[in-house]
């Protein structure tokens, strides 16, 4: 990588060089916040009505609000694959929560080209704040050894499961955080967290940067600090109560603690994401970055079913169908908001069809980066910009656990696969997503082309993996 030339040196150059051309624009910062496990319908923006968050309303009404956007998987370590790598699951090297002894998950590969690998050849600074989940510490899939300057947060989602854990890593050095001791609830690890985020801003805001900001909120505990549980505690009646882990050699380790105000802390949790959003665009306000920086707000896949949580109280999925590791819409399909002051019309809505895979290619393409070519995505750029815009041919998921599932949506059409581990020549389920976009209905039996085209296309886009086997065998029994 060549190494970026300062501003006082590119000055003097321009004095004495008759073949100056004008002064290049900045490269845009770019921020990337990532929830965990909110849903399609969780945002006001999105149609939430129990509580509003202002904020990300605020990012939608200044930039552009996708319907159609989906994430890398339906569980947390494959769909951050998909977005650091271009690939969909049937070729990125993480397709499941594999674990990793003694903390963590399935390494990404050394040879893996990421987002923060490729904005850095164009001298971005990055910067990972929140869940990696994609590999421990001093493995090939550790974040600095994957593209990533500095690192602050949870190495492994199982622990993140837990907002007063024991310990942190900010890059290679293990955090002990002596404030949560035994019972103690002295370090809320979100706010640690975001604080770190907001530094490294501060730090860089005079260089291009690329924040990754993977926050566990709302997953998976429901804790949220007491300032923001006094705002909703007795709004949400009846209650949800949730008993979980409190004392134990597990306390603190995974397990959920117990939650007797399960609204409450749901909509409290929210809200305080809403308000790190808020000092995140405040933060850029006030070092005079904020009209060249590119803020995206997505979420790692649907809305989870554990520690409490109440996704159809909260109507969580909107319109749609399924929960966190189901291949339905509810569990892939996703908000995403993209704000570019003086690029991206204020207040647009899209109704193209996104995925994690495209995140790559369309940053590539912003920073002027190259991108490998053999990779799934396509750039959004032009959608952002009112251009024209490419489209998939398909896009296509699979899921390795509760038996083996795979999607794949061609244009409105959605096909679902189910216990194909169980049942390899099971039936393929057909919808029409623009006639029915909560899938009550299947079509596959009076469509049998459309299936037979679908099931080739899964083949097609699944590849062998050792790591993640995958029985793959398509035959509809209906099909003639």
């Amino acid at each position: 990588m060549k190494p970026r030339i300062p501003a006082t040196l590119c000055a003097s150059l321009a004095l004495v060089s008759c073949t100056q051309s004008k002064k290049e624009k900045p490269l845009p910062n770019i921020v990337y916040i990532l929830a965990d496990d909110l849903g399609y319908g969780d945002l006001s923006c999105y149609g939430q009505q129990k509580f509003s968050t202002p904020n990300i309303d605020r990012l939608a009404q200044q930039g552009m609000l996708f319907r159609h956007h989906y994430t890398g998987c339906t569980v947390s370590a494959p769909s951050r694959s998909c977005l650091m790598t271009g690939l969909h699951t049937g070729h990125t090297p993480i397709r499941g929560n594999k674990g990793w002894e003694p903390e963590g998950q399935w390494p990404l590969p050394a040879k893996s080209f990421t987002v923060a690998e490729m904005l850095k050849t164009k001298g971005y600074t990055t910067g990972a704040y929140g869940k990696w989940g994609l590999g421990y510490i001093d493995t090939e899939g550790d974040p600095n050894s994957q593209g990533f300057d500095e690192f602050f947060g949870y190495n492994c989602q199982s622990l993140a499961h837990n907002y007063y854990p024991g310990w942190l890593w900010h890059n290679h050095e293990k955090i002990i955080l002596n404030a949560n001791d035994s019972s103690k609830t002295g370090a809320y690890s979100a706010d640690l967290i975001h604080r770190e985020a907001l530094g490294f801003i501060e730090k860089n805001w005079d260089k291009p940067f690329f924040m990754f900001y993977p926050t566990t909120i709302p997953h998976a505990e429901l804790f949220a600090k007491e300032k923001y549980m006094a705002m909703f505690r007795g709004k949400f009646l009846p209650e949800k109560s949730f008993k979980g882990t409190d004392e134990g050699p597990d306390f603190r380790l995974g397990p959920y603690g117990s939650q007797p105000e399960a609204h409450a802390a749901f909509a409290a949790m929210i809200t305080q994401l809403d308000d790190y959003v808020g000092e995140i665009l405040l933060k850029l306000g006030e070092l005079g970055i904020e009209e060249n920086t590119i803020v995206i707000f997505a979420s790692d896949n649907g809305p989870h079913l554990e520690a409490g949580a109440d996704p159809d109280y909260f109507n969580s999925n909107g319109p749609l169908k399924g929960y966190k590791r189901d291949m339905y819409e509810g569990g892939i399909r996703t908000p995403m908001i993209v704000k570019w002051p003086g690029k991206v019309r204020h207040g647009s809505e899209s109704d193209h069809v996104s995925a994690f895979w495209d995140v790559l290619p369309t940053l590539a393409e912003i920073s002027g980066s190259e991108a490998p070519e053999d990779i799934d995505g396509i750039s959004f750029l032009p959608e952002l910009l009112d251009r024209k815009q490419n489209r998939h041919e398909y896009l296509y998921w699979e899921f390795h656990e509760q038996g083996g599932k795979t999607a794949l949506r061609m244009g409105d059409w959605k096909a679902v696969k189910r216990d194909i581990n169980k049942v390899p020549q099971g039936a393929t389920e057909l919808y029409d997503l623009s006639k029915d976009e909560g899938e009550t209905t299947d079509i596959s039996a009076s469509n049998q082309e459309i299936v037979r085209k679908m099931e080739e296309l899964m083949k097609q886009a699944h590849t062998p993996s050792e790591v993640f086997p995958f029985v793959f065998e398509i035959n509809n029994p209906q099909t003639p």
